[in-house]
């Protein structure tokens, strides 16, 4: 007999399916409503509990000098704004409340405001804070959501003050304060190299862009890559987690010597001044690496002061005059087509040359007869050189042409730093639908004397370096590594553009002629008492429009050399551009040029402090501890070299709380501000006391207490 019961068992089944199906249409149901009668609901929950990433800003690298000075840096700025509308728009209760509070505390808020930024009245606060109170916005509602309460950006420690202030001292969600925070790039230094260091442009929402120089060049490396954070809304308050943790910018290190750069633009200036020019250039360059310690480029501005306002020194093109003749004779000399002894009769300065009068700057005076190659240097016969030239190369002026860019004036550099411009030296019998590139019978002698070629400062530098440098071609290096934690992690070498520009003796020869130009030449003004200096002058006329019209002409007005003469350690250009008469590059750059020279070579001196020093005189200073760069600015130019001062350093490490006791506030500020670190000052004088100890993992956000007494 069978135990299975059907009449027991089949009614359980069926309640079970019938339960089952009741459950399933009531799930259905449910979700049904969900989707649609209360979607809106659920959505706005979805939203309020939602997980948003944001990304996360790392710290810009620095740009520092070649003996670690800080060029440029990045620290915390602020712009303060009200947001009139604050709170929730159902709560109005406190909305009512908030204006009492608001017009209670407008006076002493407006006394407070025009206390810190006094180039305001309280009456100016008031106008300006009611001004945006009273906006009407697009959507009819009134109260600026974004009012700036301060036009300028402000510090950290100004925000502070503001943030204190009554009314501004409640919650953003309440108030209404609330502020934007901006990375400001800080040039220590001020405008020193301004154009070659760059400079960084930043936006609302904290978004910057580098400008140009080493700032836009390098911009990858120092900006460094960003980390992601998510928000989410825990108990009414969003709490962040670092999901990818942001990798800070790499420091650069450039070649710039901070010493030489501020000598080179003191020496620029001055002359500019003394001779009314309207633009100047120079770059000082080592010989044997390449190294660029000092580049100027200086403009007349609108004020009537000089400034940097472009990078003229590798980007600003022009016919380079005389010290193209150099190029010109290197050329004909490697090619051996004469020698130093051959004689050209330059006649009475005016020789007619395809028939257009080739004229010698001493012409009205009758010229310098007969001369040889090296003498035609020194005196900077055009007639010389272009006779020279035209003779041999005639016939084939391509190979004078291939010659040019064989001896490397017409060497396309590739400098890393935008904006650098090729030269322009065009070759014969090259098709061109403009009429002024037509190569003519005229156009290889006056290219010879440098004419009809276009070459930025930065090429013909090069080239004479080279020439110092025993024929080698050095590219110009403008940065010298990148530091992460102030340890080096790529170091650029030295690079080699050409290893013979020409053949040694060619270039034995020319450095022979060089030195001769200064001692007995037109270079004289560039030369020195206390060393042997080489070089050549150059003195151009500023084509306009196509031509050279009569009337007043814009001159451009060069010398390029190196020096000492018997051991070459720098290489130096200096450009100088004026309107009109009297116009020598001899004697107007070569009078820089003996300034940067001698300057630099002064600074080279090793002199025994030791030896004048008075026993009952304090000769070495103390130096307290901070932000040491100024200081050793300072000392540099006292004579006092800051290694054997007692400068209190203190070694700082990344995500790590330094130790500023001792400082001054602003030397602890500037540091922990660079560092991500909120300050908050108690008294005056040095830091005693700092609430986070030495050590400590930073965080983004960390306020620091510092007690000064």
């Amino acid at each position: 007999m069978s135990k299975f019961n059907s009449d027991k068992v089949l009614p359980r089944y069926l309640f079970i399916a019938v339960v089952l199906t009741i459950i399933g249409l009531a799930v259905v149901t449910k979700a049904s409503l969900t989707m649609t009668v209360k979607k809106s609901y659920w959505e706005t929950v979805a939203s309020k509990m939602r997980s948003d990433s944001d990304s996360v800003r790392p710290n810009r690298g620095n740009i520092l000098s070649s003996d670690g000075q800080l060029l440029a840096s990045s620290i915390p700025e602020y712009k303060i704004f009200m947001d009139y509308q604050a709170g929730s728009k159902e709560d109005t209760a406190w909305t009512h409340k908030r204006d009492s509070i608001w017009y209670a505390d407008l006076d002493s808020l407006c006394r407070g405001l025009s206390q810190i930024f006094p180039d305001w009245t309280p009456e100016q606060f008031r106008n300006r804070l009611e001004e945006g109170k009273r906006k009407v916005m697009r959507n009819g509602t009134i109260g600026a959501r974004h009012w700036a309460v301060w036009p300028k950006r402000i510090s950290y420690n100004t925000y502070c003050e503001v943030q204190e202030l009554p009314f501004f001292n409640m919650p953003a969600n309440k108030g209404g304060f609330h502020a934007e925070k901006f990375e400001a790039r800080r040039r220590p230094f001020g405008s020193l190299a301004e154009r070659t260091i760059g400079d960084i442009r930043s936006f609302e929402g904290g978004k910057d862009t580098a400008r140009f120089g080493i700032e836009l060049s390098y911009d990858s490396i120092l900006r460094g890559k960003y980390g992601i954070e998510h928000k989410e809304k825990v108990l009414n308050k969003k709490v962040s987690f670092i999901v990818k943790p942001p990798v800070d910018g790499a420091d650069v290190v450039t070649t710039i010597d901070v010493g030489m750069q501020d000598l080179a633009e003191q020496a620029v200036i001055e002359g500019l001044k003394k001779w009314n020019a309207s633009m100047g250039v120079a770059i000082l360059m080592e010989v044997k690496t390449g190294d660029v310690k000092a580049i100027v480029n200086m403009r007349r501005g609108a004020d009537g002061e000089y400034h940097e306002q472009f990078n003229d020194a590798i980007s600003y093109r022009c016919e380079p005059g005389s010290v193209f003749k150099v190029a010109s004779f290197l050329v004909a000399l490697d090619d051996g087509v004469v020698d130093t002894s051959y004689v050209i009769d330059t006649g009475s300065g005016i020789m007619k040359m395809h028939g257009a009068n080739m004229k010698d700057h001493n012409w009205h005076h009758g010229g310098y007869g007969r001369i040889n190659v090296a003498r035609a240097l020194e005196v900077s016969s055009n007639i010389g050189v272009s006779y020279v030239i035209d003779q041999y190369y005639g016939h084939n002026p391509r190979k004078y042409v291939e010659g040019l860019y064989r001896v490397g004036i017409g060497q396309d550099l590739k400098l890393p730093i935008v904006g650098y411009l090729p030269p322009n030296i065009r070759m014969p019998d090259t098709k061109t639908s403009n009429r002024s590139l037509y190569w003519s019978k005229t156009t290889l002698p006056w290219m010879s004397i440098g004419y009809e070629t276009q070459i930025a400062p930065i090429n013909t530098v090069t080239f004479y370096n080279a020439i110092a440098n025993n024929g080698r071609m050095m590219r110009p290096r403008f940065v010298k590594e990148f530091q992460k934690d102030g340890q080096v992690i790529f170091e650029t070498e030295p690079e080699v553009i050409k290893e013979q520009i020409a053949k040694p003796q060619t270039i034995k020869t020319m450095q022979t002629i060089l030195r001769h130009v200064v001692s007995q030449g037109l270079g004289k003004k560039a030369g020195s008492h206390s060393f042997q200096v080489s070089g050549k002058t150059g003195t151009a006329q500023v084509a306009k429009a196509g031509g050279y019209k009569s009337g007043t002409v814009e001159y451009w007005l060069s010398f390029c050399g190196y020096f000492p003469s018997d051991d070459p350690r720098y290489t130096c250009i200096v450009c100088i551009k004026k309107m009109g008469l009297p116009a020598s590059g001899g004697l107007m750059s070569g009078g820089i040029f003996h300034n940067i020279s001698e300057g630099v070579m002064a600074k080279k001196l090793k002199l025994r402090v030791e030896d004048a020093r008075d026993s009952f005189s304090v000769l070495i200073p103390e130096v307290k501890a901070g932000d040491n760069a100024a200081t050793t600015y300072v000392l540099g130019k006292l004579g006092i070299n800051s290694a054997k001062v007692a400068m209190d350093e203190r070694k700082t490490t990344a995500h790590k709380m330094p130790d500023v006791k001792g400082m001054g506030a602003r030397d602890a500020v500037y540091q922990l501000e660079r560092m991500g670190v909120k300050v908050r000052l108690h008294g005056t004088g040095l830091v005693k006391r700092q609430n986070i100890a030495p050590g400590t993992i930073l965080r983004p956000g960390m306020l620091c207490t510092l007690e000064l007494d």
